[in-house]
């Protein structure tokens, strides 16, 4: 199943930050306390764009780790790369492409992660046996995506505007079933955790910019909603006035990001 969407790094920083500033919980947070990295462990970080994780990795283990990152974008690679050598943190940072054969050998890692990509794989069963292939008996895997409840007041308020029907979503159509599935196929040990962090905007604009963050640049994922030149301003006014009026109402709007996490051992 090949995804034709692929958020852009713009778009991406353009939520997280809202994340930060909205949310009422830290993922990251959450996801260091749950994985439990160990001193000296060897790990790998696939789809690491401009290494974020590999950072919070790093920072958890004070650097007493061994850690890869690897992503299909050079540009993205390379601003990595240039964050390692303004920390001198000493990390590796190469090309990897999940649809394609892993350039690593068999039973090298500790610890594996994939957080918030996974789901654009285009061949699940083979993206997950590659992972697999390089995890160490008794090493883990973890991997991250959005569940299917997941920014409902999103997709509600979304439906309301336009009268549309919302496309499937890469990562909660998929990520809760088919890589869940294909995960407890091939691991020994398999756990779903839940992250839960709602969003709350007491006002219109940060919410707004949260909506043109989601569908402006990369409008492949939403294609049946602009038919023409103008028509994303009049979706956005038509969404404006949807989430004014139940801010209005209810005083402010709660977006619940819902959040799945595998953790997995060999």
């Amino acid at each position: 199943m090949k995804i034709d969407f692929q958020e852009t790094t713009k778009d991406l920083a353009v939520r997280i930050d809202i994340h930060s500033k909205f949310g009422a919980k830290n993922i990251d947070t959450w996801m260091l306390d749950l994985v439990n990295l160990q001193p000296n462990d060897t790990i790998l970080d696939v789809g690491c764009g401009s290494g974020k994780q590999c950072f919070s990795f790093y920072d958890r283990l004070n650097g007493k780790a061994a850690i890869t990152g690897g992503d299909v974008s050079n540009d993205l690679l390379n601003e990595a790369r240039a964050e390692d050598k303004r920390r001198n943190s000493g990390m590796t940072f190469m090309i990897l492409d999940f649809n394609k054969e892993f350039p690593l050998e068999r039973d090298t890692f500790d610890f594996i992660s994939c957080c918030f990509a996974i789901y654009y794989a285009e061949n699940v069963p083979f993206t997950i046996n590659e992972m697999h292939r390089v995890t160490k008996k008794g090493g883990r895997l973890f991997t991250t995506g959005p569940m299917p409840q997941n920014k409902q007041l999103f997709y509600d308020i979304l439906h309301e505007a336009t009268g549309k029907q919302i496309p499937l979503m890469p990562g909660s159509s998929r990520f809760s079933t088919e890589f869940f599935s294909t995960i407890k196929s091939l691991y020994s040990k398999v756990d779903l955790h839940i992250f839960e962090n709602p969003l709350t905007f007491e006002s219109i604009d940060p919410y707004m910019d949260y909506t043109r963050a989601s569908m402006s640049e990369d409008r492949k994922l939403w294609g049946s909603f602009f038919q023409g030149k103008d028509d994303f301003e009049k979706v956005m006014q038509a969404i404006a006035k949807v989430a004014q009026r139940r801010l209005d109402k209810e005083g402010k709007l709660v977006m619940t990001k819902v959040v799945g996490g595998i953790l997995a051992t060999k």
